[in-house]
C-alpha cells in the first residue's frame, strides 16, 4: 500500500538541546493517526517538520513517496493544515475570510468556499460575522480553510483544545465523516488519551521528544485488555474445559500452568467450579489488564497526560 507520509530518525535540535530525537513514524491513506505527547513533548516541532516550516537537525521527511527537500511546493499541494490557533478577520463574515485567503494562495474558485463550508457544517452561517462565532465554529472554519485545495492529507495540531465535551464529540463526527465521504487521511496532534482513543486507527506516542511506540489501535486494545489470570495444575486439560464446559475459544495458553481468560470475568466461580468438578486444581485465580491510561504511564515512566 502507498505511503502518504513516513518520517525517518527525525530530530530537532535547538543549541546544546535535543527537542526531537529519532522520530520515526508512517501513515497510509484513510489512517486517522493519533500523534499523542503531552504538552512540551515535541508534537508541535515534529508537525512543523513534516511541513517544512522549520529544517529538521538530521533526518528525513517523505510525503507521498518523495523526499520532502526539493518537492516541498508539490507536497504542500495535497495538504492542509492548521499548526497553530487559526486566525481570522473578526469583523468580516467566514465566506469573506476565505475568499482573502483563496486569492492569496491561488487555489480553486469561489465554488470551492461553499464546498468547504459545507464539509465543516457551516454553510448556513457564511455570512455571519466571525467575531460572533463560537470557538468551536472557529475551529470548523479553519478546517474549512485547510479544505479550500481539496487536500488528501489533514495536519491538525491540537483541534480540540479549549472546546467543551459536545465541541469535542462534533469535531469528532466531522473528521470521521471527512475520511468517509472524502478519503481524507488526518495526522492530529492531542494531549488528550480519551480523544485519541475514541477517534484513531493509528497512535503514535511522543515522550520528551522521543517516540515510545507507533501501535495500531487493534492491538493496543489486545495489550490493554483485562482477562482472569488462571494458574492450574494441568493448563491442557484446563483449556479443553473452557472449550467443552464453558464454550469459550477467548483465551491463550500461557505456560508454565498458566492461562488468560477473556470472556467470563465476571463469573470467577463459575470457572472455578467447571475446572475443579474436570479435576483440575486452581492455584491462582486474579484479574488482570492494564487500562490504557496504565498502559501509557507505564511507556512514560509514571508522567501523566493531561
Amino acid at each position: 500500500m502507498s505511503t502518504i507520509l513516513r518520517t525517518s530518525r527525525l530530530t530537532k535540535r535547538y543549541g546544546g538541546k535535543t527537542v526531537v530525537s529519532d522520530v520515526n513514524m508512517t501513515i497510509i491513506p484513510g489512517d486517522i493517526y493519533g500523534f499523542l505527547g503531552q504538552n512540551g513533548a515535541g508534537k508541535t516541532t515534529t508537525l512543523r517538520m513534516i511541513m517544512g516550516l522549520i529544517h529538521p537537525s538530521s533526518g528525513e521527511v517523505e510525503l507521498f513517496g518523495k523526499p520532502l527537500h526539493g518537492n516541498k511546493g508539490e507536497a504542500m499541494e495535497r495538504i492542509g493544515a492548521i499548526i497553530e490557533y487559526p486566525g481570522f478577520y473578526l469583523n468580516l463574515n467566514a465566506a469573506d475570510n476565505l475568499e482573502i485567503h483563496r486569492r492569496l494562495m491561488g487555489m480553486g474558485n469561489r465554488e470551492s468556499i461553499d464546498d468547504a463550508l459545507a464539509a465543516v457544517g457551516l454553510l448556513d452561517a457564511k455570512h455571519q460575522k466571525v467575531k460572533q462565532y463560537s470557538l468551536g465554529m472557529k475551529q470548523r472554519l479553519g478546517i474549512a480553510r485547510a479544505l479550500l485545495h481539496h487536500p488528501e492529507l489533514l495536519i491538525l495540531d491540537e483541534p480540540t483544545n479549549g472546546l467543551d465535551p459536545v465541541g469535542m464529540k462534533e469535531m469528532r463526527q466531522l473528521f470521521l465523516e471527512l475520511v468517509r465521504k472524502r478519503g481524507i487521511t488526518f495526522l492530529i496532534s492531542s494531549h488528550l488519551l480519551s480523544e485519541i482513543e475514541q477517534l484513531s486507527n493509528k497512535i503514535g506516542i511522543i515522550h520528551k521528544g522521543r517516540m515510545l511506540e507507533e501501535i495500531d489501535y487493534e492491538s493496543l486494545q489486545r495489550k490493554t485488555r483485562h482477562y482472569l489470570d488462571i494458574k492450574v495444575t494441568d493448563e491442557k486439560k484446563a483449556a479443553f474445559i473452557l472449550e467443552q464446559k464453558l464454550g469459550t475459544t477467548d483465551y491463550v495458553v500461557a505456560g508454565s500452568g498458566g492461562l488468560r481468560l477473556y470472556e467470563h470475568l465476571d463469573e470467577p466461580d463459575r470457572v472455578s467450579l467447571l475446572l475443579a468438578e474436570g479435576g483440575v486444581g486452581i492455584k491462582e485465580m486474579v484479574l488482570s489488564g492494564d487500562s490504557l491510561e496504565e498502559y501509557f504511564l507505564k511507556l512514560t515512566g509514571g508522567d501523566k497526560f493531561a
